[in-house]
């Protein structure tokens, strides 16, 4: 299969087509027929973890973070320092990843537009193209924002999905509820066989104070092992294909949960982080939201992913969240280890591509925001490596160019030479930037994201420019200023910047919207 040549910025806009194309999938090879797996149609390892912020060691996120295994993988690898999520919120995101098509061209731009396969059926869904090029389908866990099972030949999908229990399906009973929103909200629940109060937090619910459900925006130490997580059984039926032989090639493809609310983990990674006091707060500066319209303040206060910044502290919980929140992310990078350390000790080490990415960020108290949906960079900001097989130390290393995990799909096609992709993907194959090709303008990439329809993140290092739907508009520049404090949008001297980077946006959205409206004239004369 022939290389996509990499666009320049200019040339970045007209790359992304104004209109999708119709790709029937082909009948699957015959497994019979198929071949081991070589240097040219590598093993997969495809691993998703829920809400990961750059919390990592090798990223320098926090100075609590235990990521060893991750970083281990970290070492092996080339990890994009600079990578985005399409959208700061699960289903549109990996929406994105699996079709490698923008919000724009899926119509997925939030968690209630429904599932990409039935939004888009004629887009060609990333397993589906390995499927079709003879590769055996492994999926298990949260990939897909919905249930995946008929993507996959073999899947696992553990119905606990916050095991050992699911506070959504915790039920206030008549008498409890009118306390649920109040000081004194309490649900007395049997959890791995002891009896607690819930939410463990203590706080009243932001979100749902009058629903009869449980409250997700939860954390504490559970008195499991790692097995009686959803996380622990996927890393199980994980390693244990990991350690198989195969008789062709595979694309194996593990979602984890945490560190997705609840901050729910085994005792033993709470005690791993220690004690709460002592672990830094994320940065944080009370006069943040003077520059910014009303449009980003509502975002930044609003409590609809998560819960209010207010209520964490005035119920003294900050600190706890962080520490909860580190101890997921600490589980996970166990779970990460084992998964490794089966691939090394296997047949299949030598011959299998890992790709670790997380689906979006998630602030905890930056902006006076819990959780995700904005876009700031604490919000967009994600883990991306990738670790060939046979990948020489120089080779390795940190790449400081803007990438999206839209670049996945271009990506994979190239690493594997998957044949029968669709022409029309969204991203740039990431594989110049791990030595698989001409490196000819891989300097000039520029990360797009988007919210809402109409809002929009655009990333050209080290330059960050936000345009809301109602016309206001924010610019960071990040030599100066990380933490996003400061907009420069409304400052003169920055007026060039601030026009080049509108000019870089128009260029891009005026093609993806036309595409959006052309999709919907089409579907609707269908």
């Amino acid at each position: 299969m022939p290389k996509r040549e990499l666009p320049s910025r200019r040339r970045l806009a007209a790359a992304i087509a104004w209109l999708a194309v119709a790709v029937q999938p082909t009948a699957a090879h015959d497994a019979g027929a198929a071949t081991e797996p070589t240097a040219d149609r590598p093993n997969v390892l495809f691993v998703s973890i829920d809400d990961l912020n750059d919390w990592v060691g090798v990223l320098e996120g926090h100075p609590d973070a235990r990521t060893p295994n991750i970083d281990r993988l970290a070492e092996r690898s080339v990890v994009f320092s600079n990578a985005y999520c399409t959208s700061p919120l699960c289903n549109p995101s990996r929406a994105a990843v699996f079709s490698g098509r923008l919000p724009t061209a899926t119509g997925v731009y939030t968690n209630s537009d429904g599932d990409v396969r039935k939004a888009r059926p004629d887009l060609k869904l990333l397993p589906t193209v390995f499927r079709d090029n003879g590769y055996a389908t492994f999926g298990a866990g949260k990939l897909l924002h919905q249930s995946s099972r008929a993507l996959f030949e073999e899947g696992f999908f553990p119905h606990l999905r916050w095991s050992p229990f699911d506070p959504r399906q915790v039920k206030y009973e008549a008498d409890e509820l009118p306390r649920k929103g109040t000081e004194a909200q309490s649900h007395e629940a049997t959890l791995a066989g002891r009896t607690v109060s819930l939410p463990l937090n203590g706080m009243p619910s932001d979100r749902n104070p009058e629903s009869d459900r449980g409250e997700s925006f939860d954390w504490g130490a559970l008195p499991v092992d790692d097995a009686a997580m959803g996380d622990g059984k996927l890393t199980d039926w994980g390693a244990d294909l990991l350690r198989r032989e195969h008789d062709r090639p595979f694309f194996m493809a593990i979602g984890y949960y945490r560190p997705h609310i609840p901050l729910f983990a085994p005792e033993r990674y709470f005690e791993l982080i220690g004690a709460a006091e002592r672990i830094p707060l994320p940065p944080f500066n009370r006069e943040d939201l003077d520059d910014l319209g009303p449009y980003a303040r509502r975002t930044a206060l609003e409590a609809d992913t998560a819960g209010a910044h207010r209520t964490v502290v005035e119920h003294g919980q900050w600190r706890e969240a962080v520490k909860a929140y580190l101890a997921c992310i600490a589980f996970i990078d166990a779970q990460v280890g084992e998964l490794l350390d089966a691939l090394d000790e296997g047949p299949n080490g030598r011959d299998t591509i890992v790709v670790l990415w997380s689906d979006h960020g998630w602030h905890l108290g930056e902006k006076q925001h819990w959780g995700k949906w904005t876009l700031w960079e604490r919000s967009l900001h994600v883990p991306l490596m990738v670790a060939l097989p046979g990948q020489p130390e120089h080779a390795r290393g940190r790449r400081e160019e803007a990438v999206s995990l839209v670049d996945l799909y271009p990506t994979l096609v190239d690493l594997c030479g998957l044949t029968d992709a669709p022409e029309q993907l969204d991203g740039q194959s990431l594989a110049p930037l791990l030595g698989r090709g001409a490196l000819a303008d891989s300097e000039e990439r520029v990360a797009l994201s988007m919210m809402r329809a109409g809002d929009y993140s655009l990333i050209d290092p080290p330059w960050h420019y936000i345009r809301y739907n109602d016309g206001s508009e924010e610019l960071y520049d990040w030599r100066t200023d990380k933490n996003e404090w400061r907009n420069l949008a409304g400052e003169r001297s920055y007026n060039s910047e601030l026009e080049r980077m509108r000019e870089q946006l128009r260029d891009l959205s005026e093609r993806t919207a036309l595409e959006g409206v052309e999709r919907a004239k089409r579907l609707a004369s269908d």
